[in-house]
């Protein structure tokens, strides 16, 4: 640490409640400030309380715009966010006024990774489906034709995105037998060799996959990425997975595909308007939606909390944060 870790303990705001183990980090660090209930900070909350503090942990709700970043003042130095995604961060208006920003890659890939798989089994088996119809004691008893789903084993996965999850969506597949395509923004030839991944363009993998999943960043070309042609490219027996943050899916396109059986099935973990998802798609049967669970789980939360902390307190002890949005391991 340098010479300014024995400086008086720094105002910082924790805007969320998180792990004891966190907090209390936070607290052998800085002068923490932290609200007591568990919810959203409303936006004139996060007004009022962000004046004078020298970092802010923020959650993914929290938009850290130029009116935060005014309210806050030039005590501001770092604003450690507790997501992978940082959409919610004006990274230029950050910059202008030298504040560090960082985020939490790496820490929930496999936690996502296996939420991923875990919407493709439940689509293909339609297992929410007979959870929902044993729990309304519907009519039912085994026979040769009732509630037919589709096999995983033997299909071909098509990842789009080949960065971190997506690989760990790859090193999964593995163990189905599958023949797995991928499409990414970059060559990754190493990579794709090391995984048993046959590169594809986009509609090349759409035309030929069993299964779609999609882990892509938002960014200004994956908004909207997945629409009324994407969906009428892929087979009509072909299931569509979506964990990727923000509206990278057009979901009224993707309710109307599911309706008219240009696609089978689809199971989503994000949506466009969180928490609303699309009217059309909640009285679906054949769609698998979770509430946003792809790094919910004790392990993977305790991970991300512990690395925004550390994150913040390094830049205000004057070292480098461990992951700065911009580095290698965004």
């Amino acid at each position: 640490m340098s010479d300014r870790e024995n400086d008086e303990r720094r105002p910082v705001l924790l805007t969320r409640p998180l792990a004891p183990e966190v907090e209390a980090f936070l607290r052998s660090h800085t002068d923490l400030q932290v609200p007591l209930e568990d919810r959203p900070l409303a936006r004139s909350e996060l007004l009022a309380r962000v004046g004078g503090v020298a970092g802010v942990l923020a959650m993914l709700t929290d938009r850290i715009d130029e009116e935060v970043l005014e309210a806050a003042g030039p005590s501001l130095e770092v604003v450690a966010d507790h997501a992978v995604g940082y959409d919610n961060v004006d990274l230029a208006a950050c910059a202008r006024r030298g504040i560090v920003v960082t985020n939490t890659p790496d820490v929930l890939t496999d936690a996502t990774a296996d939420l991923a798989w875990g919407l493709i089994l439940a689509a293909a088996r339609r297992i929410a489906e007979g959870d929902r119809l044993v729990r309304a004691r519907g009519p039912w008893e085994w026979s040769p034709s009732f509630m037919l789903g589709r096999e995983v084993t033997g299909k071909t996965l098509g990842i789009v995105g080949l960065g971190r999850i997506g690989q760990a969506v790859a090193r999964r597949a593995a163990g189905f037998s599958m023949r797995i395509l991928a499409h990414s923004r970059r060559p990754q030839p190493e990579t794709e060799e090391a995984l048993g991944v046959a590169p594809r363009e986009l509609d090349a993998l759409l035309a030929e996959s069993d299964i779609v999943t999609v882990h892509v960043p938002l960014a200004g070309e994956t908004r909207r990425m997945f629409g009324e042609r994407e969906f009428l490219a892929m087979k009509p027996t072909a299931i569509f997975v979506n964990t990727s943050r923000g509206p990278v899916v057009d979901e009224a396109a993707l309710a109307a595909a599911l309706s008219s059986g240009e696609i089978a099935a689809a199971g989503l973990d994000v949506y466009e308007r969180e928490p609303e998802v699309h009217p059309a798609l909640l009285g679906l049967e054949n769609v698998v939606l979770a509430p946003h669970l792809g790094s919910a789980t004790v392990e993977t939360r305790l991970a991300m909390g512990m690395l925004a902390a550390r994150n913040l307190v390094a830049v205000l002890h004057g070292e480098p944060p461990p992951t700065p949005v911009g580095s290698a391991g965004e």
